[in-house]
């Protein structure tokens, strides 16, 4: 009783709203306005909506590789300003810059060359009315056109990450109000042809996006360079690649389980979704229209993940080993008050369960489906809140090879298998069979639990 009412106080909350907050409107806005873009494609139809679907379920992938080799970085960044060391940043901020080019080239040669391929593991006749080859067509223009992308948002997430680090979670939601907005403009007038601009469909989806992420650049990088009293890092960072050799190899060292996590997680969750696809292209149809929907309001926890990383690896900077209850206690307010959050959000997400799908130009069957696949994500939300956090809070210490434990191998040892057996060994529906799979994130909860109480997260990487 202690532990939950030192999680509501008014101090607590303040401090973890102020760094969580600003990441929860910038998710949130940028996830509402996906949906939205994401609600224009469904207008054209079902096949064009199934084939951005499909290449976004593989850009996925890429994005996480981002976001974990950066995050992984990102661990020595968060601890360098607890101690206020200034130029441990800016070295850790040019390794995420060298980072970024060198997963931009490896990402676009991947798709490039194996595009094709990879989207038709996802297309399977039901006879439900889609076509392989119209959902193909729209699949491929569409990533054709977001690969230009890569590069202006790897290098804004450099920027992001660094900037987050010394609690400047402002900028980068304005960056991401301005980006969003020219996406939901451009889509607007690029998909169907307004304001005189030709109707080009998917790839106008595609070009607003490109267009959106280069705007979102240009606006960090003009805020972070004028404002170097707020984020010192940026003196002198890019004079130089400089980056002494032992603070690289001790990030590659940290860093590269958090990148191989992310790739095999998000690889499994693309894993997952393809095992879902043998039931057909309606079933992908309407997976997309439940996961556009749970991206809106993931915000909470995902935005509370962040702020967790912030806090704990600041305060593993600040305090040291010596004080680990004190750690050990703000981490479960913090897991705590993340699952709160996303208590309520789950409750909002199954109230609109019935309404969204009405919303897609598609069938009624589609949208049957896609309400009871957004109850069953609902459910499993609140499960998915305490996990992230612990992965968080884990991953904050250094204890990366854990993480890459907790979470992705437990993606490919039990997840997919289950998903592999169900859907081709059996003819259980969907609905159950996607209950089942996501449901098993519940043997995880006892997993974090031990981990996160018996504090072997604990450690001042920096020192």
């Amino acid at each position: 009783m202690k532990l939950l009412r030192s999680t509501f106080e008014k101090n607590f909350i303040e401090h973890t709203m102020l760094i969580a907050l600003p990441i929860m409107l910038q998710n949130g806005i940028t996830n509402f306005v996906n949906m939205l873009d994401n609600i224009m494609v469904g207008r054209i139809g079902t096949d064009p909506m199934t084939g951005v679907s499909v290449v976004n379920s593989l850009l996925f992938v890429w994005n996480l590789c981002v976001f974990g080799g950066l995050s992984g970085i990102g661990i020595f960044t968060a601890q360098y300003c607890g101690k206020e060391d200034d130029e441990g940043v800016r070295r850790t901020f040019r390794l995420q810059i060298i980072l970024s080019f060198l997963l931009v080239v490896a990402g676009i040669g991947v798709f490039m060359n194996f595009g094709r391929p990879l989207v038709n593991l996802y297309l399977h006749e039901d006879g439900g009315g889609g076509s392989v080859e119209a959902t193909m067509r729209a699949a491929m223009q569409y990533l054709s056109v977001m690969c230009i992308g890569f590069l202006p948002f790897a290098l804004t997430q450099a920027y992001d990450t660094t900037i987050r680090s010394y609690g400047e979670t402002v900028a980068p939601m304005i960056a991401s109000f301005i980006s969003v907005g020219v996406n939901l403009v451009g889509n607007y007038i690029l998909i169907f042809g307004k304001l005189g601009a030709p109707a080009l469909g998917v790839v106008g989806a595609a070009m607003a996006t490109v267009i959106a992420r280069f705007v979102e650049l240009t606006y960090i990088v003009v805020w972070a360079h004028t404002h170097a009293a707020r984020v010192p890092f940026v003196v002198g960072a890019l004079r130089s690649m400089y980056v002494p050799a032992e603070l690289t190899v001790s990030c590659i060292r940290k860093g590269l389980p958090l990148l191989l996590n992310e790739a095999l997680w998000s690889g499994g969750i693309a894993t997952l979704t393809q095992c879902y696809s043998v039931r057909g292209l309606s079933v992908v149809s309407s997976l997309n229209i439940s996961h556009t929907l749970a991206n809106v309001f993931n915000v909470a926890f995902i935005a509370m993940g962040s702020a967790t990383a912030i806090i704990i690896g600041q305060k593993l900077g600040e305090w040291g080993e010596s004080r680990s209850d004190d750690l050990i206690e703000e981490a479960w307010k913090l897991t705590l008050f993340s699952v709160f959050l996303c208590m309520i959000s789950s409750l909002i997400m199954v109230s609109l369960s019935i309404v969204f799908p009405r919303i897609y130009n598609t069938s009624g069957e589609i949208r049957a489906l896609a309400t009871r696949l957004i109850c069953v994500t609902a459910c499993i939300m609140p499960i998915q809140a305490f996990n992230n956090a612990s992965y968080f809070i884990i991953r904050s210490g250094g204890k990366t090879w854990i993480t890459f434990l907790f979470d992705s191998f437990f993606c490919w040892v039990v997840s997919i298998p289950a998903a592999f057996f169900l859907a081709h060994y059996t003819q259980i529906p969907i609905v159950p069979m996607y209950a089942l799979v996501t449901g098993s994130e519940l043997l995880k909860v006892g997993i974090g639990l031990t981990l996160v109480n018996r504090g072997v997260w604990i450690r001042d990487i920096t020192v």
